[in-house]
């Protein structure tokens, strides 16, 4: 194909009634390169931060097995990945310059021949995400450390993972990985991440308790090699440091020596959780006195501390609590709502913020949630939410 000449673009402009005046000064002449293919390239908008870090090298990721929907990560964030159809084709011309990049180079033609080497009528579109790190726990799962005596006698072939190995499966950028980890007190022992059983984490919690009780020490200072040392004859130093570290923030105090200042609210929630996980309902009353006793001498027991955790039912004659926990609950808004109205019919707002909290985007609020899933209508004077769907 024979190139446009100057002439002939502006007999062009002249048939589409355009004035050449108002237009900018140089022509692209555009032909499909000979070897151009539908389909062999894909275009990925990202905004001005995501695009700057991979102008600086780091690197975006892909992840998800074949049944899940695909997400793109960065070091820190998790995007869904949308397709974007749009009503002008995209072509793709290499060495294309901005009219900005135009302007500042002084030998500019005042014609550009140029090819276009592939084409699309979509693009990839990203969307802030949370991560999805429910089926991080279920892996580790499959083979949680239950102390050193257990694991001696423990099949040599059971699944570990490494951080790589669970950044190939977990759909969450690698700081996301990392913060969920922490969460579930995922501990990591010879370069392999494990999930403690929770009654062998209790029994290191419990070893803990009994030392600051008899030293006649503050919860808010525990020297951490006191600890290490007078323990070490019950269990290995490493899980009673890690089990500081789950329940208590690590300081330095003034001579120099490494403490943890206990949390008692974390303490009391995991009490709870081990009298309440092999019942299917307490009297209310009778567990806070259980629980109240249960929880070391000094520390107190209050009901924000079941957020998440618990469940009650003030409706029932005695009342009751049974165990619901936010992180066993489908990580999908609308299989969470669904499964939330299957368990009880009507929520007031208080009893049904700790199961949806973390399904919030970055701007979006518990109320707009509600508006979006559920229906509110007044009870006794109280608002409550139900279903907008019918639940079988």
């Amino acid at each position: 194909m024979s190139r446009r000449s100057r002439v002939e673009v502006d007999a062009t402009l002249l048939v589409a009634k355009l004035v050449p005046e108002e237009l900018l000064g140089t022509v692209h002449c555009l032909q499909f390169s000979p070897s151009v293919v539908s389909g062999e390239y894909s275009l990925l908008e990202l905004d001005p931060a995501l695009c700057e870090r991979v102008q600086s090298g780091h690197s975006l990721v892909i992840r998800g097995d074949k049944n899940e929907h695909a997400v793109l990560c960065s070091d820190d964030k998790t995007y869904d990945l949308k397709i974007a159809d749009t009503s002008n084709l995209l072509l793709f011309v290499p060495g294309c310059r901005t009219p900005e990049q135009l302007a500042a180079d002084q030998e500019t033609r005042n014609l550009i021949h140029a090819q276009i080497s592939g084409f699309s009528n979509h693009y990839w579109e990203l969307r802030r995400c949370r991560p999805k790190v429910k089926k991080l726990k279920k892996l580790l799962t499959e083979n949680t450390y239950e102390g050193p005596d257990v694991e001696r006698n423990k099949d040599s072939v059971n699944v570990t993972y490494t951080t790589e190995e669970l950044l190939n499966q977990i759909q969450a950028s690698e700081q996301e990985l990392m913060d969920q980890l922490q969460v579930i007190h995922a501990c990591k022992i010879d370069g392999y991440w494990r999930l403690l059983e929770f009654d062998y984490e209790m029994k290191l919690l419990n070893h803990i308790a009994q030392l600051v009780d008899s030293e006649s020490w503050s919860f808010s200072k525990v020297p951490l090699n006191v600890c290490r040392k007078e323990l070490e004859a019950l269990e290995p130093p490493e899980m009673i440091e890690h089990c500081l570290k789950c329940y208590g923030k690590k300081f330095t105090d003034d001579a120099g020596e490494v403490c943890f200042a206990l949390n008692e609210d974390q303490i009391c929630r995991a009490t709870a959780q081990m009298l309440l996980q092999n019942a299917v309902k307490f009297n209310f009353s009778e567990f806070q006195e259980v629980w109240q006793q249960s929880v070391p001498e000094g520390m107190t027991t209050r009901l924000d501390q079941l957020k998440g955790l618990a469940l009650l039912d003030r409706s029932s004659r005695p009342e009751t609590v049974c165990m619901l926990k936010t992180e066993d609950l489908p990580e999908d808004a609308q299989e969470r709502f669904n499964h939330l109205f299957g368990i009880r019919e009507k929520w007031s707002e208080v009893d049904i913020a700790p199961y949806i909290q973390d399904l919030c985007g970055e701007k979006q609020t518990i109320g707009a949630l509600l508006t979006k899933y559920a229906r509110s209508s007044m009870q006794n004077g109280l608002k409550v939410y139900n279903s907008r769907r019918q639940i079988s």
